[in-house]
């Protein structure tokens, strides 16, 4: 399977409670924080739900 990076580029402060449990489940916790996943259809929803906090490249 594909596997992307994502990287915290934008703060989940004053976000609603479900956007932050998203952030805090795919495993980012500051800014800049980098991770690789798989890209399951599950971590696809969740990088959908904030995208307009990530940046997402493909590997």
């Amino acid at each position: 399977m594909a596997q992307v990076k994502v990287t915290l580029s934008k703060s989940p402060i004053k976000r609603n409670a479900r956007q932050r449990a998203t952030v805090q489940a795919l495993g980012l916790r500051k800014l800049n924080h980098s991770i690789i996943k798989e890209a399951t259809p599950q971590v696809q929803g969740m990088i959908n739900a904030v995208a307009h906090l990530l940046t997402v490249e493909t590997i």
